[in-house]
């Protein structure tokens, strides 16, 4: 029932058999005095009051007459709540359903506060974006094969690029495994469900040649921020990403036994790793001033840094390097184009070095690998022609005194 007081309302009047109301004497829904309805019907024999609602509500007297017919054809067939407070646990009931059913909406606000502090998260709030425009609403039963391709058609024809719609995918794909490992919804039958990647031809690398590196190393040295300056030059000699070079801790640093420990917390992979401290690296850490704060390159609070594009543009347009080469992500890629050409490392190990998860990540430096063997198999041909142009060899003199008789 309503809580207004006597003083603010009018006394009940009955409209019609079963349904009652009263008007307030002060609030208006529109020219006319608010009224609140109330519905009267018996229940095993038990007389029973229950109010609906306002006018200004939404609620009016062909709406209490048709929920009153409702609740007597529910009573007189058994079938469905017969009394108000029956029809509001229920309608409350499925609302609380409904706010714990396995939407997309739902598993990337899951997965989100899970994986909120990976390195990931921001590319995939990113990547999320064109997911949810599509499937907010709509549980992994709801999706099948055919709109996951409308989707990746849709995406392409937008101009995105190949790697990004994968991304796309692979997180739509991804959110579904979790909300399934997590119990949230089941995992749809391949049949119903099944994701189509898109190929990537992802071979082609950002690599400076030694010229463009000694430009850099002239611009870094010159440069007034040398403990930024010094994070370039880690990059190069390290391979390091860019969120393991900005989440660097002097505690990670081994100088003992001569290892860097990358944290899990900023690794792609989310594993706690490490890799060797060469002397390179070494005496690149050893320049860098402390600074009071845990991280090596800490940001103006002395937290982490998240952001380091200006000293970057800056570095890179005073090397005169190119508009589209990413310092960072090239560096890496550098480091590890020069050990792969090298032809003294092998795939394997520079997996390792590049803390990649699998070994087909490190397959784009495979031509490079496969130059240096060339390389060396090829000294093969030098021993060749040592032997065809070579003239037979003279017997050489005896030092050997003839024996006398």
């Amino acid at each position: 029932m309503s809580e207004e007081t006597g003083k603010n309302r009018t006394k009940w009047t009955t409209v019609e058999r079963g349904i009652r109301k009263y008007e307030h004497l002060t609030r208006k829904h529109g020219k006319k005095p608010d009224a609140y309805f109330a519905l009267r019907y018996k229940i095993d024999g038990e007389s029973r009051e229950e109010g609906l609602g306002w006018a200004s509500q939404g609620w009016t007297l062909e709406k209490a007459r048709q929920t009153l017919a409702e609740i007597r054809a529910a009573k007189k067939t058994g079938s469905g709540p017969v009394t108000l407070q029956e029809r509001r646990k229920k309608a409350e009931d499925a609302r609380q359903a409904d706010r714990l059913k396995p939407t997309m909406t739902l598993l990337w606000e899951t997965y989100k506060a899970a994986h909120g502090d990976r390195p990931s998260a921001k590319p995939d709030a990113r990547n999320v974006r064109p997911i949810l425009a599509r499937f907010a609403k709509k549980t992994p039963e709801d999706i099948r094969t055919a709109h996951v391709d409308a989707l990746r058609r849709d995406l392409e024809a937008e101009g995105k690029a190949p790697q990004t719609v994968k991304h796309v995918l692979g997180l739509l794909r991804r959110l579904i495994r979790y909300g399934a490992k997590r119990g949230l919804c089941s995992m749809p039958d391949i049949s119903r469900l099944h994701f189509d990647m898109p190929k990537v031809d992802n071979i082609k690398t950002e690599c400076l040649t030694p010229e463009q590196a000694k430009a850099l190393f002239d611009a870094l040295d010159e440069d007034e921020d040398q403990n930024l300056a010094a994070m370039v030059r880690l990059a190069l000699a390290t391979g390091m990403r860019r969120g393991a070079l900005l989440g660097l801790q002097w505690d990670d640093l081994d100088f003992r036994n001569g290892h860097i420990h990358l944290r899990g917390a900023v690794a792609k992979s989310g594993k706690t790793t490490q890799i060797p401290m060469t002397e390179a690296a070494r005496t690149i850490l050893q320049s860098i001033q402390p600074t009071g704060s845990p991280y090596l390159f800490p940001g103006k609070d002395g937290g982490k840094r998240v952001e380091v594009r200006r000293f970057l543009d800056r570095i890179r347009k005073k090397a005169g390097l190119p508009d589209d080469f990413r310092p960072l992500h090239g560096l890496r890629h550098t480091y590890a184009s020069w050990l792969a050409s090298s032809g003294k490392v092998d795939l394997f190990t520079l997996q390792k070095l590049l803390t990649h998860g699998s070994p087909q990540m490190t397959q784009r430096y495979a031509h490079l690998a496969d130059e240096a063997m060339k390389r060396a198999a090829s000294v093969i041909d030098e021993c060749f022609a040592v032997a065809i142009n070579a003239e037979p060899a003279k017997p050489a003199k005896s030092k050997i005194v003839p024996f006398k008789k």
